[in-house]
């Protein structure tokens, strides 16, 4: 299904310039949770939710996306998640996101979901499930998602017991039994593991 055009986004910010913006790594049992700002120049082809995408697609779309558009990153640490909760720190993640943008006219952040957080004096609208129908806020889905996964590949050379370049963090079945096996590493959210280690 293809995304909606850019207008439409548009005109849920009233005409304004949209930076569309969106988190990957809630869920993961390590890692970081990353978020990034996108405001699109001009129309991408093939931009979608990043979860409908293919590992290869969302990777071409990416190229396309850094060399086209203005894109922020954000990410908060395990040990950040542990100390703020992953609400705080997908809030953080978000707003280092923008920050890093450094677009300085006047916009509108758009956010994925039903919570705003905030962005200093700008005007934010959320919607759920933006990722799918707002073309900057899908930009921003796949960049995030393809930056995260790589940090994990990355991780996985270093940590191989737990599978990282395949799970990419999350709970599955490799993952929870090597937690059991090896330990904990500087990269586990210790407060997601509660369950797992009592």
């Amino acid at each position: 299904m293809q995304i909606p055009c850019p207008q439409y986004e548009a005109s849920l910010a009233g005409g304004s310039t949209v930076i569309g913006v969106d988190e990957v790594g809630r869920g993961p049992l390590a890692g970081p949770v990353v978020a990034a700002a996108a405001v699109l120049g001009t129309p991408i082809d093939g931009l979608r939710d990043s979860k409908a995408l293919s590992e290869k697609k969302r990777n071409l779309l990416t190229v396309q996306i850094l060399r086209e558009a203005r894109i922020g990153m954000g990410a908060v640490s395990a040990q950040g998640i542990d100390a703020l909760g992953i609400e705080k720190a997908t809030r953080l993640a978000m707003q280092r996101a923008v920050d890093t943008l450094g677009f300085e006219g006047e916009a509108v952040v758009l956010v994925d979901g039903n919570r705003a957080p905030k962005f200093g004096d700008r005007r934010v609208l959320t919607e759920v499930k933006a990722d799918a129908s707002c073309p900057s806020v899908a930009a921003a889905s796949i960049v995030a998602k393809v930056t995260r996964d790589r940090a994990m590949v990355r991780l996985a050379a270093r940590y191989a017991a737990y599978c990282w370049h395949t799970n990419k963090g999350y709970g599955s079945k490799a993952h929870r039994e090597a937690i059991l096996s090896q330990g904990v590493t500087p990269h586990h959210r210790h407060s997601f593991l509660t369950k797992i280690l009592s």
